[in-house]
């Protein structure tokens, strides 16, 4: 069968193209204003994801070009921040499916009142994405969702309570991915080209450039990131830094 790098080319941006087009006509103003809402006022922007979805999170928070009061954690801050040992990253069934890890993640996370939650999952079904964004409705935070809409209607939640991500969300954003991720069958029954990460990525972009578009059309500056590796990156850096000293984490 072929399947090219023609072909996955293609199946991205025709992808990258759609999500484009959409943000133009408004599709995530949405989710974009309850972010522009939490840093007016003086919160942060945490985000979640497992697995390869942790790639979101990595292009929300604390890279250059993006915004800074922004923090992102993980399942291994239960080991890095909490009380458990390493092996617990290796159990079964694994960490990402087990609801009883959100309060303890949660306890390893410093959130504040006017903070807004994004977090990532293509099947938005497991049990420790499910929970942690029930954990931050329950306590009145809002949630963005990022995940495969067509993926996830086809499997079964993993959580107690029955739900979905996007059935928790305030904010839901079909990352386009197919039903399985990859979009290209290499022979019988088996597919590559998996796209999730790079339509999550490039959400993660339209949403950061959008919170920085709508805070410069005010006439204020967006507080956004240099690169550390230019001359004054990192001075400049740390100013913007310091004004959510210990409210920002940009994880291992």
């Amino acid at each position: 069968m072929s399947a090219t790098p023609t072909d996955l080319l293609r199946e991205a941006t025709t992808r990258l193209d759609r999500l484009a087009n959409d943000a133009e006509a408004g599709a995530l103003d949405e989710a974009i204003a309850l972010m522009v809402g939490a840093l007016d006022a003086g919160g942060v922007l945490h985000a979640f994801g497992t697995g390869h979805s942790e790639a979101f999170a990595m292009e929300i928070a604390g890279r250059a070009g993006g915004l800074i009061p922004t923090s992102r954690f993980s399942l291994r801050d239960i080991v890095m921040y909490g009380d458990r040992d390493l092996e617990v990253l290796g159990g079964e069934p694994p960490l990402e499916r087990q609801p009883w890890v959100v309060d303890e993640l949660m306890a390893t996370v410093p959130v504040h009142a006017h903070d807004v939650f994004l977090i990532a999952s293509n099947s938005g079904v497991n049990g420790s994405i499910v929970g942690t964004a029930l954990w931050a409705k329950e306590r009145g935070h809002r949630v963005i969702a990022v995940t495969s809409l067509e993926h996830t209607v086809r499997v079964e939640p993993k959580h107690p309570s029955g739900k979905r991500l996007s059935e928790v969300a305030d904010v839901v954003i079909d990352n386009l991915a197919p039903y399985g991720d990859a979009t290209l069958e290499v022979a019988d029954g088996v597919g590559a080209g998996a796209i999730s990460s790079i339509t999550a990525a490039f959400i993660a972009q339209l949403l950061t450039l959008g919170v920085a578009r709508t805070i410069a059309a005010r006439g204020e500056t967006p507080p956004m990131y240099i690169s550390a590796n230019i001359p004054g990156g990192d001075e400049h850096n740390s100013v913007l830094e310091d004004r959510y000293r210990g409210r920002i984490r940009r994880g291992a």
